[in-house]
């Protein structure tokens, strides 16, 4: 089978996956009240006084099969209810606008943790029970030892007791008057290191480079934690793979035939110890997009993970935003879903011989 045979068949299997992760969603739903469950289909504020009329518009009190079309009707016309946790609107035009900033820091998050979680796990594995293997172990073993917000507190604290600012949001409050308060701000992307590069080229504004420069040092903390936590377990798994690579017949026989060292380790067993890598980074990269919930909950950056969490622990009413947290629960699962599809496919790159199971 062919690369190409090989994606269109990992496409058609994505579709009943979806409907099952549509359908498992649905099904939590049911869990909650009528009244609580009217809040998937409400679109603003003023919406919430006539809940016991969507109760009957919407046949909440009918059976589940009838409820699951009507719910999905709506999910597909893009109404998955209204937020009321931090920021209000409609959960999708929410969670769209709170995106970029989660992106943002994957973007950074995701290079960073993979390029150096590999190269100090092959390191690692090629020096075994060498100084930088120890060394090496020693890191991972710490990363998984520490809590994300402990990390985030210790870093916040140490920041603030060496420049007396406190190290949270996207930028300083300077600058986020800027951007939001003065007009003066053009927004592409929403991520705001680059909206800052594109204000400073395409509209000659000096400032723009500022924003992209106070929104990189904001950045620095929570790329901090996340990758010393993440790149415990790549380092860990790329040595044990790695490992078990080099003791392959083929290495061996790679060896004996006088090649160097460096292209045994490059050319053959790395990218046969790849493939398990290969899922727990796609894997990981899902969860970066999805939204880093303590982390950027730790350090107040408004990311989606930051706004899942308040949905979680209390809307406006101190009761949970039941329709943010479910938008959140469709969104993470089709972050998933989709993730799992691109690591077949690179499966399948790196080794052709998964095509033909």
């Amino acid at each position: 089978m062919g690369l190409k045979e090989y994606i269109i068949r990992r496409l058609i299997l994505v579709l009943p996956t979806i409907l099952g992760a549509i359908l498992l969603v649905f099904l939590i739903t049911q869990l909650f009240t009528p009244e609580q469950r009217a809040f998937l289909y409400i679109r603003s504020e003023k919406d919430i006084e006539n809940i016991p009329n969507y109760i009957k518009i919407y046949g909440l009190d009918r059976s589940a099969f009838e409820q699951f079309g009507t719910w999905l009707s709506q999910v597909l016309q893009g109404n998955m209810g209204y937020s009321r946790s931090l920021e209000k609107g409609p959960v999708l035009q929410v969670m769209l606008r709170r995106w970029p900033a989660t992106i943002e820091l994957a973007i950074f998050i995701a290079p960073i943790t993979i390029l150096i979680g590999i190269f100090l796990g092959v390191k690692s594995a090629v020096h075994r029970n060498k100084p930088l293997d120890h060394a090496t172990r020693l890191l991972s073993i710490s990363g998984y030892s520490l809590p994300s917000f402990w990390l985030g507190i210790i870093l916040l604290s140490i920041t603030f007791a060496l420049t007396g600012t406190v190290m949270v949001g996207r930028v300083s409050k300077t600058t986020e008057n800027t951007i939001y308060n003065t007009g003066l701000f053009t927004r592409y992307t929403g991520l705001l290191t680059v909206d800052g590069l594109l204000n400073g080229l395409i509209n000659g504004r000096p400032y723009g480079y500022e924003i992209t420069l106070d929104a990189l040092i904001h950045m620095i903390l929570p790329i901090t934690v996340v990758t010393t936590i993440n790149i415990a377990g790549l380092i860990r798994l790329t040595r044990s793979t790695m490992l078990e690579a080099l003791t392959k017949g083929y290495i061996i026989t790679a060896k004996a035939k006088g090649l160097k060292m460096s292209e045994v380790i490059n050319r053959h067993a790395r990218r046969n110890a790849l493939i398990p890598v290969v899922t727990v980074s796609g894997l990981m990269v899902a969860s970066l997009m999805s939204g880093l919930i303590i982390t950027e909950t730790v350090f107040s950056f408004d990311g989606v993970g930051r706004w899942a969490a308040a949905a979680a622990t209390g809307g406006e009413r101190g009761a949970p935003d039941i329709a943010s947290v479910v938008g959140f629960t469709f969104f993470t699962a089709f972050l998933f879903v989709f993730s799992n599809l691109i690591v077949d496919i690179l499966y399948a790159y790196i080794d052709p011989r998964i095509r033909l199971g």
